[in-house]
């Protein structure tokens, strides 16, 4: 019993908190709601920034490594594809989306169907790639710079996967705790990470320019290892999107926008100004470290092994500004590395709960906070042990996901543009897009680990959501439901006698169907008076929806039948919903009357799983069964 009473205490505390959080959740990129305080949009910026400005920890090192004296021509093709690309992509999903939606919101509204929803389980499979190796590789790169600091006791050395799988659980318990608003937090680590890096590239920039041999040097090394300026700028352009790592950061920007204060036209402002700042700032010091990276770090430091693997900047301030500053810069890249992680964590608390749950598609364990938190810590580690916590391991699968996630955006803007019938727009967005998946396809083929982790993780998801759909498919969907004078009409005289429903599967919808239709249910259930009797009829618009709304319209048919018209994701959902209201509203128990659905029962389960109908009165049954477990209160339901 104590074991029992033990296990129902540890049940309660992780499902604490299980309700329908599809629009809220704990963390940096939760809604405002509630008495949430609004901030202005540079606070706000910072919390994206934890994410995006982080990558100046490895971005420089990981950039040498693949470009080698090419890394500031590649460096500066990624400022310009972020500047004329990705910047003007993510201004306008900002405006598409202020409530902190994201691009792949505008592709749940423009695709429908169940073609829609699997892109969409795509998508996240790519999404929990990009945020997942946010926590792994931010976390390693932590380590990276606690590893080479001179100050760390022996003990210590060797041990980096140890240290890193100890940040990532550090993360999962502040999580499971329960994890604050902390705008002010990113505020100051913002502020001073940044204010760090400008000290240690201004410095870096003045060595070079006080040593002008050292330029005359890369640049002699670029001339005899590519030749003219044009193969050099060719190289970049191939070499290029292995940097994409510096494009990090866009997505985040806008699930953070519900933060910013004002009404919807001032956050929308507020949105374009914080991803235009950060993106600014980003390619300033994506520039300058660069360049000062690559002339004044010999080129074998950053393989695997050197001093500045994974931690180029950290390098220079140790160098040139001494170990007591080297140790505050590693102390200030430490915590802004491990922070990334509580963005991206927070990120896919967002994400799952948005979408899974809404598509019928996660247990309902799903909709708590720490569950996930256990889920995700654990993949973190597994990707971590997979990776032996390797910064430039991680940079194929981290790179591919961000890609990926920035290709659908440009997609949705593309799209949507194209919707507005705004040519010039589409035609700018389809080249931008072009870029995007020029860049992916790139990336994949170079450093195929993101698309193989990215397929487990889809995989995973496709899994899940498939099983989770077969075990929520008694449900009821309907989440309200409006009547329009004539229904509630109905309702109001039908209510002071007994309420009858047929089910009728509409089709041509003249007097015959309906006259025959009345025949054969009189016959089968001895009914006497007709005039006791509705019909009512479902149209499924789009049965890959799981939730959605009811309205309920009355018509008269032929000058004699009376109908309730309804549209739904699932006819057995509507039917159980509307009669269950019903009861509620008139105080009376509805009757229902079906006739048996013709074929084999699996297959008819099966088109009511993926069409909304099939085996209706059966399921239809169901529904009420879990949905009224008092037995005297239940709608009756009549099958001959």
């Amino acid at each position: 019993m104590a074991v029992t009473a033990q296990q129902n205490t540890l049940r309660t505390w992780l499902l604490q908190g299980i309700s329908d959080r599809a629009a809220r959740h704990e963390g940096p990129h939760a809604q405002t709601g509630g008495d949430e305080k609004p901030h202005p949009w540079w606070k706000v910026m910072c919390l994206t920034g934890v994410d995006y400005f982080s990558t100046l920890g490895y971005q420089p090192g990981i950039a040498a490594l693949a470009a080698g004296v090419l890394s500031p021509l590649a460096t500066l093709v990624l400022v310009l594809v972020t500047l004329l690309g990705a910047l003007p992509v993510y201004r306008r999903v900002a405006a598409d989306s202020p409530h902190g939606e994201g691009s792949i919101a505008m592709l749940v509204r423009l695709l429908s169907f169940w073609k829609g929803k699997l892109f969409v389980l795509v998508l996240l499979g790519f999404a929990a790639t990009d945020f997942i190796i946010t926590i792994t590789l931010s976390a390693a790169d932590a380590t990276a710079h606690i590893h080479e600091n001179p100050y760390l006791p022996g003990a210590l050395h060797g041990h980096q996967a140890l240290i890193t799988l100890f940040l990532v659980a550090l993360l999962g318990a502040v999580f499971l705790k329960g994890f604050t608003e902390a705008i002010g937090i990113a505020v100051a680590l913002v502020a001073v990470y940044l204010g760090l890096n400008v000290v240690v590239v201004g410095d870096a920039l003045g060595e070079v320019i006080s040593h002008p041999h050292a330029v005359t040097d890369w640049t002699g090394a670029m001339t005899a290892a590519h030749g003219s300026p044009l193969a050099m700028a060719g190289v970049a352009l191939v070499v290029f999107p292995k940097l994409a790592l510096g494009l990090s950061g866009f997505e985040t920007g806008v699930a953070v926008m519900p933060h910013i204060k004002g009404d919807l036209e001032q956050r929308i402002r507020g949105g374009k100004r914080l991803l235009t700042t950060a993106a600014g700032i980003m390619s300033i010091f994506l520039i300058t470290s660069s360049v000062a990276t690559t002339v004044l770090i010999p080129q074998r430091e950053f393989e695997a092994g050197g001093q500045a693997n994974g931690r180029a900047l950290a390098y220079l301030a140790h160098q040139n500004l001494g170990s007591v500053f080297g140790s505050v810069y590693d102390i200030s890249t430490i915590a802004i590395l491990w922070f990334a992680g509580a963005s991206a964590m927070a990120g896919l608390l967002n994400l799952v709960p948005r979408y899974l749950p809404k598509f019928g598609m996660a247990p309902s364990w799903a909709r708590a906070v720490r569950p996930l938190v256990l889920v995700f810590t654990g993949t973190a580690f597994l990707i971590t042990w997979i990776f032996d916590a390797n910064v430039d391991a991680q940079g194929g699968a981290y790179a591919t996901g961000v890609l990926v996630l920035i290709t659908s955006a440009a997609t949705a803007v593309t799209l949507s543009a194209h919707h507005h019938r705004q040519r010039r727009r589409t035609a700018a967005f389809a080249v931008i897009t072009a870029v995007f998946v020029y860049t992916t396809v790139a990336n994949v083929i170079e450093r195929p680990d993101g698309v193989k982790i990215a397929a487990c993780f889809i995989g995973a998801i496709l899994v899940v959501s498939l099983l989770s759909r077969i075990f929520r498919a008694f449900e009821l969907r309907v989440t309200s439901i409006e009547a329009d004078p004539m229904a509630e009409g109905y309702l109001k005289e039908l209510g002071k006698r007994q309420i009858r429903l047929i089910a009728n599967e509409p089709d041509r919808r003249d007097a015959h169907e309906y006259s025959a239709k009345m025949a054969q249910i009189i016959a089968d259930n001895d009914l006497t008076d007709p005039a006791d009797v509705l019909f009512v009829e479902v149209t499924v618009r789009d049965a890959s929806d799981f939730e959605t709304e009811l309205h309920v319209r009355g018509e008269v048919l032929h000058h004699r039948y009376r109908v309730l018209t309804v549209e739904g994701s699932s006819v057995p959902s509507a039917l159980a919903a509307l009669l269950l209201w019903m009861r509620d509203t008139t105080h009376r128990r509805p009757h229902i009357y079906f006739e048996w659905t013709e074929g084999n029962p699996v297959a008819n389960f099966a088109r009511y799983l993926i069409f909304g109908q099939g085996e209706v009165a059966p399921v239809t049954r169901e529904m009420i069964r879990r949905a009224e477990p008092e037995r005297g209160r239940r709608p009756h339901v009549h099958v001959g």
